[in-house]
């Protein structure tokens, strides 16, 4: 099963459990979260992939929870540039809710393996995109689940964790991953704003990785400038 947001990482991972011959089993959350357009793209996904099942999370309970500019109104988005440090659209523990959540329906569907498009290589700077918690979530799902204690196996796999976004598209579009369908804006618009920090990162990654980005920006991007 593939975590799937959407976005240009988690459709890259579908594209590469394809090529490994899995069949895929996305899951999409859905928590009120202010880019709410990542979930239609993610539809627009899975249905690229025929997928047998798409299952779509839907729970208020991040949004309640505040306390990010990408579940409260009041915070703005950051435009001014990647910064050091966890950024205001860091969502307090989403990857562990997650991936905890992955891991019951996972096990559920007797899937063997959950993936999921973190990078600890260009990434805004979350904590929950470093190898050490994929490695502690790897051990929960070992300890917390029947399969684990049973002796199966259930991996999580993060096959983008050490990657660029340079590298990642580049291996994506040799996988023919639909990067048109994919969305990576903070801002949920139709048209990408260019200036937040997914976006900047996306940008430079297809500047670097040689390519034109096939979605739409507000200010549409110099692919031959060298920064974002």
């Amino acid at each position: 099963m593939v975590v799937l947001s959407g976005g240009l990482d988690s459709t890259t991972c579908m594209g590469i459990a394809k090529e490994r011959g899995y069949a895929l089993y996305p899951l999409t959350f859905d928590y009120g979260q202010r880019h709410a357009r990542e979930v239609e793209q993610a539809r627009q996904i899975a249905a690229y992939y025929q997928v047998p099942r798409h299952q779509i999370v839907r729970t208020g309970f991040l949004r309640e929870l505040g306390g990010s500019a990408l579940t409260d109104e009041a915070i703005a988005v950051p435009t001014e540039g990647v910064q050091d440090g966890v950024p205001s659209t860091y969502v307090p523990a989403r990857n562990l809710i997650f991936l905890s959540m992955a891991t019951a329906y996972a096990e559920r569907i007797g899937a063997s393996a959950i993936y999921i498009g973190v990078s600890a290589v260009d990434f805004s700077g979350y904590p929950d995109c470093r190898p050490a918690f994929i490695a502690a979530m790897q051990e929960a799902a070992r300890l917390a689940t029947r399969l684990g204690t049973e002796g199966g196996g259930l991996t999580i796999e993060a096959p983008l964790l050490h990657a660029s976004k340079a590298e990642t598209i580049r291996l994506g579009l040799a996988l023919g991953v639909p990067y048109h369908l994919t969305t990576s804006c903070y801002q949920g618009e139709a048209v990408a704003c260019g200036v937040c920090d997914s976006c900047r990162l996306r940008i430079k990654g297809f500047r670097e990785a040689g390519a034109v980005d096939p979605i739409a920006y507000a200010i549409p991007p110099d692919w031959s400038s060298e920064t974002p």
